[in-house]
């Protein structure tokens, strides 16, 4: 065999391994296998035939047989992964309404010491400055304002929850 023979194939063959492939290096690699196979396996190929469309063949062959390879590397290392429960986000969207329901719900001082500790993390004392409030009190609203928040949230209704004092 004439080396020259393939050697002309070369530029087809690369310009089919990038369009399989999509990366130049895995498709020089992809090249370099077919050509390698090509080169031990010339004994197979048939003088008088279409020496392109063989080596087209043989490289189609190795690519189909480098993704059984990886897809089998892969399945096997899916296995020998841990099962990780993924909890569906579905009712996120829900679950954020409900939150923003109950919170909308909460008396107006409730809901900014509320927001003020657990949203802008701020301290009872930068609370208690911020509002002219003392730290008791921000507790004490804060703590108010989480139980009816889960209660709200829960479903109970909030006539339930407090009586009307006046």
């Amino acid at each position: 065999m004439d080396s020259h023979q393939i050697l002309e194939h070369i530029p087809r063959l690369r310009r089919y391994a990038r369009a399989l492939l999509g990366d130049r290096y895995a498709a020089d690699d992809l090249v370099q296998d077919t050509l390698e196979r090509a080169w031990n396996k010339f004994h197979l190929w048939r003088p008088g035939s279409d020496l392109r469309a063989w080596l087209f063949t043989i490289m189609h062959n190795v690519f189909v047989n480098q993704v059984r390879s990886k897809r089998s590397e892969i399945e096997k290392t899916m296995e020998e992964l841990p099962v990780v429960a993924v909890r569906a986000t579905q009712s996120d969207s829900l679950e954020i309404a409900d939150v923003e329901r109950a919170l909308r719900a909460l008396p107006d001082e409730q809901r900014e010491v509320l927001i003020l500790v657990a949203i802008e993390e701020m301290t009872y004392d930068e609370v208690s400055r911020a509002l002219a409030i003392p730290i008791g009190t921000v507790m004490s609203r804060l703590s108010r304002a989480r139980e009816r928040m889960r209660r709200l949230i829960a479903g109970v209704q909030p006539a339930v929850l407090f009586k009307v004092v006046k």
